[in-house]
């Protein structure tokens, strides 16, 4: 996929690079490469399983504090 982008004449440097640009986003090698380098493993099973009863933990430790009449902001130290 690697392509060349020459001088034409008297064409200014400004132009140059504005076509190079124009050329790279056209082939698309620049979003390749920023989507390999963002790219996320797929979460493990026992992970999805463990962040699912912790989910459910909290629920339930939010309901239980909410009960008792606790403000919603003394929560932050369940994170």
């Amino acid at each position: 996929m690697p392509f060349e982008v020459k001088k034409q004449g008297k064409e200014l440097s400004q132009s140059l690079v504005r076509r190079f640009s124009r050329r790279m986003k056209q082939s698309g090698i620049l979003l390749g490469a920023r989507q390999a380098q963002f790219k996320q493993k797929p979460k493990s099973q026992q992970l999805k399983k463990r962040s699912a009863l912790r989910r459910e933990e909290l629920k339930k430790e939010y309901a239980r504090l909410e009960k008792m009449g606790k403000p919603k902001w003394s929560f932050k130290h369940l994170k």
